[in-house]
């Protein structure tokens, strides 16, 4: 099983800031849940670290990001982090990958009846995981629709508003950071340039893109700021 536990082109690089703003999370939390169990609790099952170092930052890979997500939404659901690691060590072994909860067939198999998380997988294996409340399956549901996966059913890209927006996390395109698909364009470039008054139309013809893209980059930065 390949880990991407270091920097390399394809694999993306996300300190805790983008983690948090990419996938809308509060930023405390992701520092504590990074910190305390993905490197110290779920790497052990592998003796691998799924992190690595970035001067005084962390970083992760953007599969790593996509699973976070998961991870995240399981503890805030009241799942404790045994059954979670559980649940992920079995599924590894069962799909050979380090990263299970970037799977579309586990993104889709994931229910809730009660307090009680299934993922059922096959007939021969169901994964029960205990939780404190309801857990928001709308979450899930929605997250994955911002996907795109390959042919091996893992993620590989993902739009943070879905996929009528065309700002893209790509970890083949600047290093996994925002853009607009298809180009290498950062939203915030966009946005600086609407800011400073110059017209959506010239800004277009300006990158030899739409006024749509333009429009979503716009957007997306409005939502970074409103968060």
């Amino acid at each position: 099983m390949k880990f991407e536990n270091k920097a390399e082109i394809g694999n993306g690089i996300y300190t805790l800031p983008d983690l948090a703003s990419i996938l809308d999370l509060d930023y405390y939390k992701v520092s504590k849940l990074l910190n305390e169990y993905w490197n110290k609790r779920l790497a052990d099952n592998f003796g691998s670290k799924y992190s690595w170092s970035i001067g005084k930052n962390k970083a992760v890979s953007f599969h790593t990001l996509v699973e976070f997500y998961m991870f995240y939404q399981l503890k805030e659901s009241g799942v404790t982090t045994q059954s979670i690691l559980k649940a992920h060590r079995e599924l590894s072994e069962t799909y050979l990958t380090p990263f299970p909860f970037a799977k579309s067939e586990i993104l889709e198999r994931i229910s809730c009846f009660g307090k009680k998380i299934v993922l059922e997988i096959s007939e021969d294996l169901i994964i029960n995981l205990d939780s404190t409340k309801q857990l928001n399956l709308k979450f899930i549901k929605n997250f994955m629709h911002k996907l795109d996966f390959d042919s091996n059913n893992l993620a590989k890209r993902l739009y943070p508003l879905g996929k009528k927006n065309s700002v893209v996390v790509d970890p083949k395109h600047q290093f996994g950071q925002p853009t607009l698909k298809g180009t290498n364009l950062f939203p915030e470039t966009i946005f600086n340039l609407y800011n400073n008054e110059e017209s959506k139309k010239f800004i277009a013809s300006s990158y030899d893109i739409s006024v749509k893209q333009v429009n979503d980059a716009i957007n997306y930065c409005k939502s970074k700021n409103a968060a």
